[in-house]
């Protein structure tokens, strides 16, 4: 994932937006992301730790954030601007409840990527594209364990933003390769994982193998509707 609008010459294919578990310890931690991160395509790394300081976020970046970055993979902090420009991250995450995204993109400056979630809401989302966020999130598309879901979003919002919008959207929620496909074929740009990827059976290696190669398999609607102008239904 890299800052900027995807050129709209040739539809950007599907890619994964890897978030890390809620709760890790950075040492034991880091073998596990190495290991999902050479196993295939990934685009960013969102560490996303909750019920912890400041202090453990930051050793927490000081062990990640290389990982991610030599592999020329984004690293985005959740919810802390202020921390995710003091730690070199390349970007940041902000909830409805989080930090505004004014004040986040004031933080992080220009350069850097600024993501908004943006639940199941067409407003909240043209608000956040307007704005200049680098991309939204839309979700939760399914049932997650990972993370209360408030709000439930359809394929169909994704087909809206994906018709209507340069700004990448990034589909969450209980997302896995088995269902994956139809928010590819609706024009999703990025899939955010969790259990996936790191509760895979066979470790987060051949979880993000799986998810790779279900997202090629996926139906193309998306792209057979930008390409030609018709409705692939």
């Amino acid at each position: 994932m890299s800052k900027g609008k995807p050129s709209q010459a040739e539809p950007a294919a599907c890619r994964l937006y890897l978030v890390t578990p809620p709760v890790l310890e950075p040492a034991a931690f880091a073998p596990r992301l190495i290991e999902a991160l050479d196993a295939g395509d990934v685009a960013c790394v969102q560490l996303r730790l909750k019920n912890c300081s400041d202090d453990d976020v930051r050793r927490a970046c000081d062990a990640l954030r290389p990982i991610a970055q030599e592999r020329d993979v984004a690293f985005i902090l959740n919810d802390s601007p202020r921390l995710a420009r003091e730690m070199g991250c390349d970007g940041v995450h902000v909830g409805q409840t989080d930090t505004p995204y004014r004040d986040a993109r004031k933080i992080m400056g220009n350069d850097a990527i600024v993501g908004v979630t943006c639940h199941d809401s067409r407003h909240l989302a043209m608000v956040a594209g307007e704005e200049g966020a680098d991309y939204v999130a839309f979700g939760a598309f399914f049932p997650t364990a990972t993370k209360i879901a408030e709000h439930h979003a359809e394929p169909d919002l994704l087909r809206w933003w994906a018709e209507l919008m340069e700004v990448p959207c990034v589909a969450i929620g209980g997302i896995t390769a088995a269902n994956c496909a139809p928010l590819v074929a609706a024009g999703a740009d990025f899939l955010a994982v969790v259990s996936a990827v790191w509760d895979h059976p066979g470790g987060p290696g051949a979880g993000v193998a799986a998810m790779n190669a279900a997202i090629a398999a996926a139906p193309t609607d998306w792209v057979a509707t930008k390409t030609d102008g018709t409705d692939a239904g």
